[in-house]
């Protein structure tokens, strides 16, 4: 069970919603983005998004016409970087 938290920018107020991993996001139509595809491989329990970018999904999932991977779009900044990088100017590198 996830803990949703929704900035509903219609009201300018914070909406909680709990759903199971296999339930649609709040404000997604025709269940097209599941909790789980939201989370990806995020380990938080604590979700969080706007109203706006519900809305966004839906547009783009309508113009595109077939299911999305979402992959890591929506993870926190600190979590997309789990691979490691080397740099161009490391001399050891090279």
């Amino acid at each position: 069970m996830a803990k949703i938290i929704v900035f509903n920018n219609d009201t300018d107020k914070m909406e909680t919603y709990y759903r199971g991993e296999y339930e649609p996001m709040p404000y997604n139509t025709n269940g097209t983005l599941k909790v789980n595809e939201f989370r990806g491989s995020s380990k938080s329990n604590i979700l969080w998004t706007t109203k706006r970018a519900m809305q966004s999904w839906n547009s783009q999932r309508y113009i595109y016409g077939a299911p999305i991977y979402v992959g890591f779009a929506f993870k926190r900044p600190y979590e997309r970087w789990a691979w490691h990088t080397k740099s161009t100017l490391c001399g050891s590198c090279i």
